[in-house]
């Protein structure tokens, strides 16, 4: 399994590049990043990001003190900005109540307690915790997401239902826990993902996963 999926993220690499994630420019914006990117563009939540900084808002203490309503206000360009406005709110009162708004603190635990810490947090799940982990804590913890199990799930290597727990721990025993390794193949997964490998009408020709595949000329099973 080593093999293989070692094989697969170099032939990613050497199609599409370094990716250099996850753009931010402190580990607080990293972590609003990841609860705002569900099911949005990173354009969009570029446009949140920004709007909160403008606002002044992009701080651990300030956001917790800030109004639901307002925060939502800032976020609209995101789907889902009043139950994502929540979900930053509710992690803002987190670090708030739990570390005294010392994130250095939280992100310092070892994974396992860090991962159950932001697991507690309601509206963060084991997707963004794993991201928060990997991008703001730099601490290897393999990210699953749509674009990771489809992928996985067209090339033979996980089932259509296979539970997140059971690919993470599939990727994290197979390849060395190594976070730039982990960092490149999150993001050369959501690029093919993306560019390659949609949902409903994957694009096989000139692939680079193409001789890996059981998907046939486009058509998903």
């Amino acid at each position: 399994m080593r093999k293989r999926l070692l094989e697969i993220y170099q032939r990613l690499l050497d199609t599409y590049g370094a990716q250099s994630w996850w753009p931010g420019e402190s580990p607080f914006e990293v972590i609003v990043g990841a609860i705002l990117t569900q099911s949005v563009a990173w354009s969009n939540v570029e446009k949140a990001i920004a709007a909160l900084q403008q606002s002044d808002l992009l701080t651990p203490g300030k956001l917790a003190q800030a109004p639901i309503e307002e925060i939502a206000v800032l976020i609209r360009p995101c789907l889902y900005y009043n139950e994502k406005a929540k979900k930053l709110k509710a992690f803002s009162s987190f670090l708030e109540d739990r570390y005294s708004n010392n994130l250095s603190s939280l992100l310092s635990l070892d994974i396992s307690c860090l991962r159950q810490e932001l697991l507690s947090v309601w509206g963060i799940g084991e997707e963004t915790a794993d991201a928060i982990i990997l991008y703001a804590a730099k601490k290897p913890s393999f990210v699953v997401d749509t674009y990771t199990r489809r992928i996985l799930q067209r090339l033979g290597i996980i089932e259509e239902k296979s539970a997140y727990a059971g690919i993470r721990n599939l990727v994290m025993e197979s390849l060395p826990a190594d976070v730039p390794l982990y960092n490149e193949y999150h993001a050369l997964l959501v690029r093919h993902g993306k560019e390659r490998c949609r949902s409903r009408r994957p694009v096989c020709k000139g692939c680079p996963l193409s001789t890996l595949c059981k998907v046939s000329d486009g058509v998903a099973p």
